[in-house]
């Protein structure tokens, strides 16, 4: 006689869906972990800037001005692709994740490097074809214009490449992966110091090509960057893979993209013609006040690195609340972001505002120079701290999808040291007056991306 064993009738297990950290991890933790990979990418990025500085002091003083003509447009070139409309990749890509539609952000990312192709390539014949007419307008004459057309046409002859690195890392990063990014960025940086040296000091045998030979160096490691990171893409390495076997062009997913990284675009425009006005402005004030506010900006640039790491880590945090209806912690990682680059940049501006003599003496020993240099970082430097929070929470609006009140702040920032600068100016104003108006132009935006944040409605 057998006994037959009890039947369990209770209902099988059913494993979990698999839960995403980004989602549901403590924020402050997260956005540290998420923001050092890109503080390092920065730190190399910084490194670029000094070694090419350094190739191109050896080249000559003619050079040095060239490159100076050059810049403005690079760092609009690259603020452009990796902050404005790199944001509003990682702001589409994150939102589609955190709703679940993987095909919808695998599509988005095709979509995503078509964008920057176009960009690419609109940079590249724009500055081939009004390159000499920019520089000469900004004062470029003689041998010094010939460099900066040197450098400039090696440059935008592959401006694809910058923009297709910055797209394609804006893509990984909006999966919430800050690693390969930073690993490429620092990986092209070496390259680039490489590569710039040897070809344009004609180091290791190699003929010495110039300013032409600098720029290749960015052209290389570029390109190379790109090629790795769609490598990586289409390999199915990366969190997100991309197919193009039956991709098809929809308009929606353009828009997507572009409503947030068209309108951010505005904001490094804004940035770049607030230096170059500014700088105007002061020429009239002579050589060593003009030189004393670039030692003092520099250390500002120096520290937008800082806001951009905070900023760039909450974008797929924000955009994969939101694409979840996680509205309140999507805000609530846009305030913390936010204080962590006010602290952090707020600190450094306040140390160097009562002893600016700790940067101000790396550079120079020049009486009239560190005069000017200390005056603005005792006006500017406490304001650091509300120039860190507006560029984190813009950033953490173009993962809400919601960047034009940042932008409208931008612009007040741009109005005030134009116009406020021009009219004191105009009436023979010390120069302390202008850098106390750059300080509080700094307060303005800071507050008033800061109140656009606060009163714009996310969950529509």
């Amino acid at each position: 006689m057998t006994i037959d064993a009890p039947i369990d009738v209770r209902p099988a297990a059913v494993p979990s869906a698999p839960t995403n950290a980004i989602l549901t991890s403590p924020i402050l933790r997260t956005l540290l972990k998420l923001a050092l990979p890109n503080a390092i990418a920065m730190v190399g990025t910084t490194l670029v800037a000094v070694a090419e500085t350094s190739y191109i002091g050896r080249l000559g003083t003619e050079p040095l001005a060239g490159i100076a003509l050059v810049f403005p447009f690079l760092m609009l070139t690259q603020m452009m692709s990796a902050g404005a409309m790199g944001g509003g990749v990682s702001s589409a890509i994150s939102r589609a994740l955190g709703a679940g539609d993987r095909d919808r952000a695998a599509t988005l990312a095709l979509h995503a490097a078509m964008i920057g192709a176009c960009a690419g390539l609109f940079f590249t014949v724009t500055m081939l074809v009004f390159g000499r007419a920019f520089y000469t307008l900004l004062g470029g004459r003689g041998g010094v214009l010939d460099e900066a057309m040197q450098y400039s046409h090696v440059l935008f002859a592959g401006a694809i490449s910058i923009w297709l690195v910055n797209t394609l890392a804006s893509v990984v990063r909006g999966t919430g992966d800050m690693r390969i990014p930073s690993v490429t960025l620092i990986g092209t940086a070496l390259v680039q110091i490489a590569v710039g040296g040897a070809l344009g000091l004609g180091l290791f045998g190699l003929p010495k090509y110039g300013m032409g030979g600098v720029a290749a160096g960015q052209l290389t490691a570029f390109t190379l960057g790109a090629l790795f990171l769609a490598w990586y893409l289409l390999s199915g390495q990366s969190r997100l893979t991309l197919k193009l076997k039956g991709f098809t062009l929809q308009r929606d997913m353009f828009f997507d993209i572009l409503k947030v990284g068209a309108v951010s675009c505005l904001s490094p425009l804004q940035t770049v013609l607030t230096v170059l006005i500014f700088t105007k402005i002061l020429a009239g004030y002579g050589t060593e006040t003009l030189a004393g506010y670039g030692m003092g900006s520099r250390l500002e640039f120096l520290l937008t690195p800082i806001s951009f790491a905070f900023g760039v880590a909450s974008v797929p945090m924000v955009g994969m609340a939101m694409g979840a209806g996680l509205v309140t912690r999507a805000r609530q990682v846009a305030w913390t972001a936010g204080a962590a680059a006010a602290v952090t940049v707020g600190a450094i501006g306040l140390i160097v505002a009562v002893m600016p003599f700790l940067w101000i003496s790396m550079f120079t020993s020049d009486p009239g120079v560190t005069a000017a240099a200390s005056t603005y970082l005792v006006w500017a430097g406490p304001a650091f701290a509300f120039f860190g929070l507006g560029v984190c929470l813009y950033f953490s609006s173009q993962g809400a999808a919601k960047v034009g009140g940042p932008v409208m702040a931008g612009t007040a920032r741009l109005l005030i040291v134009g116009g406020g600068g021009w009219l004191l100016a105009s009436a023979g104003a010390p120069a302390w007056t202008l850098f106390a108006l750059v300080g509080a132009a700094m307060v303005v935006y800071g507050l008033g991306t800061a109140l656009s944040v606060r009163l714009t409605d996310w969950s529509k």
